[in-house]
């Protein structure tokens, strides 16, 4: 993307409040220490301080501005400790399905013949799977970890991506300046690593950006389900199986982290329309 695309992202309003609503949501999880009690596993005294309502404090004159959980741990502090989990895994979860996704794509379209007929085929089977299904099913068989979501939703949602680039790279390969190199002799291999791949990644910045906001919500359900990220680690989705359970008496502590994946699920969405608007202004709605 060009510095006038990205110019368009932040004139545009839904680009950005989905940039700065995501840039506070970073900083929050970076700067967690900083911000919060410190330590989100923390538990000084359960029966005083459990269930404690928000902008309360408790005994030891610490400050709770989003109350505390049945183990009366700080719920601020769980939300931003969370927010590293989160963020994390649906980054690196949207990476590295863009990596396979590319390495799939690009191969495929490029290298036509038995190999990218063998590798569409693939891809193809791997979109009629059910996703949710084999999530939950990958979930089961392994030890659930932060590392096990971030493989499975990676290996799970690159199959986009890759009939993506497979499009992008096969329009970009009957360009004259992809041809006017191969007649000059460079190497295949090289006009597609520096004249075919960079311009066929910008859509894949708008899958990315639309991908995260997917990826955070399926590992907030994985870890809901118990599949995911295991306490007392604390994720968003955790967060809010914990706190299933007590929506009468301390509805804080489901609601908290609900909102904050519900925000940043939008943010996300409102980047990529943002994002997607900016690369092609001729499909914007009306």
């Amino acid at each position: 993307m060009t510095r006038e695309h990205w110019g368009r992202v932040v004139r545009d309003r839904r680009g950005a409040l989905g940039s700065g609503v995501l840039l506070v949501a970073v900083l929050t999880a970076l700067a967690a220490p900083l911000v919060s009690g410190g330590d989100p596993a923390a538990q000084r005294d359960v029966v005083a301080a459990r269930f404690l309502s928000p902008l309360t404090t408790d005994g030891h004159g610490v400050f709770h501005p989003l109350g505390t959980d049945r183990f009366g741990r700080d719920v601020w502090t769980r939300l931003a400790y969370g927010a590293r989990i989160s963020l994390g895994v649906g980054g690196l979860a949207v990476l590295l399905s863009i990596l396979v996704g590319v390495a799939v794509g690009a191969a495929a379209a490029y290298w036509r013949g038995p190999v990218g007929a063998v590798l569409l085929a693939l891809t193809d089977f791997a979109l009629a799977l059910p996703r949710v299904v084999l999530l939950l099913l990958l979930g089961a068989l392994w030890r659930p970890s932060a590392l096990l979501v971030i493989v499975v939703l990676g290996l799970t949602g690159w199959m986009s991506v890759a009939r993506l680039v497979h499009g992008e790279v096969r329009s970009l390969a009957a360009r004259p300046f992809v041809e006017a190199a191969l007649a000059l002799g460079v190497p295949p291999n090289r006009v597609l690593r520096r004249h075919i791949l960079p311009n066929a990644l910008t859509p894949v910045i708008v899958s990315a950006a639309l991908g995260i906001g997917n990826a955070i919500m399926l590992e907030a359900g994985l870890s809901f389900l118990g599949l995911g990220v295991q306490p007392p680690t604390p994720s968003w989705g955790n967060m809010i199986a914990s706190g299933r359970d007590t929506l009468v008496n301390a509805p804080w502590v489901a609601t908290a982290p609900g909102i904050a994946l519900v925000v940043v699920v939008v943010a996300c969405t409102l980047l990529g329309d943002a994002l997607q608007d900016a690369i092609d202004p001729t499909k914007r709605m009306p």
